[in-house]
């Protein structure tokens, strides 16, 4: 895949100039419009408050690449993973009801929950789902929702942590983790009788007056105004599938549909410690919940980098929420990506201050961090960086790279002909214990990959070397095109498959080396 982007100079010295003076929304529609322009954005909504009022509120492009139908405030968005500070917060509520304690082990309310060895299944806490310090390696297990479509339930999320095998530690090592926020959803519908959905509702967005928003897509009152999800492939910007078919029990650790009206009512209560209503008279969890949240647990390591991000003290993870320390300030954060869906969520509490950016489109760049990371910047710092020029320079590197071992493998794999590969010993079905059973079979005299519970991950595989084939997925809104591995016996006879993706861009939900496939004895 080609994707370049060439940033005329003329532009970098107009998002310069605005930086050196408090943003006014003039200069917040400066700084979004050239965003938008350098990064083949689609649409997107921008939320500002300072000194706990909101100061900008207001959406930028359209809606769809094919419609003329504009962005606003009431835009509505997937937030993705910043819905995992809703789930944080409904497990305090929890907390705050005596229904639950953050020290609970997670078999009290779910029994059947497993994890790779006995000790840390017994010893597994409500913080423990929640802190991303499990031991199990980054991702483990997302290739059950992604790409969506796929049909695994909460029992398999719940029985599928037995079979990962630990990369660290219990306890000892920051991993990104999607499908322990799913076992937290299951908690809170457990302990409260309710499901997930109607907790959130009934507990967060109705009482903070999210009118909008929904936990899920089928759960919105309308679906007019609503962003759709977009791509850029070739340079072109195109419209992708909607991630709606793999919600299922994903909501819990990425479902939430917001807009950056509704979003300031949840940040300006998140300002508050909990308070909100014209008085403040109101809580949604309590002041000692909030500081339960804001705790940093586990720590993240990170190499010296250039600037801008030289500045942070330390980096870590709390209850759904991101802690660092940026010029002295404590900064609270997340991100959010789900297939042509990105957020970013920041918050600066000693300023009072907070930003929301919503975006219908992954295209190079990432708008919602540059957009954010500058407004954010302008409160805590001096001296001023160019976000934007460092984005287009990240961008174009790492595409470099991408596109040079894309080259590589596709121009050496050739087409897997049954016959003349004397590919037939390859046929036949494979199972892992987590992920459940694939099909190598053949289609037309090639050789094709095919998962029988995740019907996205299929695809014609191509010879690449010895016993290695390239698999090109038929899913293509994100790149997870694959190497699968043939394990063989002494005899010669196919007996297993390993797998690894094989673009560096690939999302790291898309994790292969999961998996174990042995071969099913016919």
């Amino acid at each position: 895949m080609k994707n370049k982007i060439t940033l005329p100079l003329f532009l970098l010295w107009a998002i310069s100039a605005v930086f050196g003076q408090g943003f006014t929304s003039p200069q917040i529609d400066s700084l979004v419009n050239r965003s938008m322009e350098m990064m083949s954005q689609v649409g997107l909504a921008v939320a500002v408050i300072e000194n706990g009022k909101v100061i900008h509120s207001k959406g930028y492009g359209k809606l769809s690449v094919d419609s003329k139908e504009k962005v606003d405030e009431h835009s509505l968005f997937q937030i993705a993973s910043n819905t995992k500070a809703f789930t944080a917060a409904a497990l305090a509520i929890l907390v705050d009801q005596g229904k639950l304690k953050w020290d609970d082990r997670v078999v009290q309310h779910i029994p059947e929950f497993t994890m790779y060895n006995a000790y840390v299944r017994e010893n597994f806490t409500i913080v423990d789902l929640l802190t991303h310090r499990s031991g199990l390696g980054l991702g483990a297990g997302d290739l059950m929702f992604f790409p969506p479509g796929a049909d695994y339930k909460i029992q398999d999320v719940l029985n599928s942590f037995q079979y990962f095998k630990p990369t660290s530690d219990f306890r000892t090592k920051y991993d990104y983790d999607n499908l322990l926020y799913i076992v937290a959803g299951e908690v809170i519908a457990r302990v409260s009788g309710q499901s997930y959905d109607e907790f959130i509702e009934g507990n967060i967005l109705g009482p903070l007056g999210m009118d909008r928003t929904a936990v899920r897509y089928k759960r919105l009152k309308s679906t007019q105004n609503v962003a759709s999800a977009h791509s850029t492939e070739n340079g072109n910007v195109r419209k992708v599938e909607r991630y709606v078919k793999g919600e299922g029990p994903l909501v819990a650790s990425g479902g939430i549909y917001s807009s950056v009206h509704d979003m300031s009512k949840w940040i300006m209560a998140q300002l508050q410690q909990g308070k909100y209503g014209e008085a403040l008279d109101k809580q949604i969890f309590s002041p000692e919940r909030q500081a339960e949240m804001w705790r940093p647990y586990t720590f993240i390591s990170f190499q010296p980098r250039p600037e801008p991000d030289n500045r942070y003290h330390f980096g870590a993870y709390g209850l759904g929420w991101r802690i660092s320390n940026r010029y002295d300030h404590t900064i609270i954060s997340h991100t959010g990506g789900l297939p042509g869906m990105l957020s970013s969520v920041v918050m600066v509490p000693e300023l009072n201050s907070a930003v929301v950016v919503l975006t219908n489109g992954a295209p190079g760049g990432n708008s919602y961090h540059t957009i954010s990371s500058a407004i954010r910047d302008e409160w805590i710092r001096k001296d001023r960086w160019d976000y934007l020029a460092s984005a287009k320079q990240q961008l174009e590197s790492g595409q470099a790279e991408a596109d040079a071992t894309l080259d590589t493998v596709w121009e050496s794999a050739t087409v897997s002909d049954v016959k003349k590969l004397g590919a037939s010993s390859f046929l036949g079905t494979y199972e892992d214990k987590w992920f459940g059973k694939v099909s190598i079979e053949n289609h037309g005299g090639k050789l094709w990959f095919r998962s029988l519970h995740s019907p996205q991950l299929n695809g014609e595989m191509f010879h690449y070397e010895d016993n290695t084939f390239a698999v090109k997925m038929a899913y293509t809104d994100m790149q997870c095109d694959a190497f699968a591995i043939f394990e063989m016996d002494a005899s010669g006879t196919p007996i297993g498959i390993q797998m690894k993706g094989i673009s560096p861009n690939m999302d790291f939900s898309f994790d292969y080396q999961d998996l174990d496939l042995v071969r099913i004895k016919e």
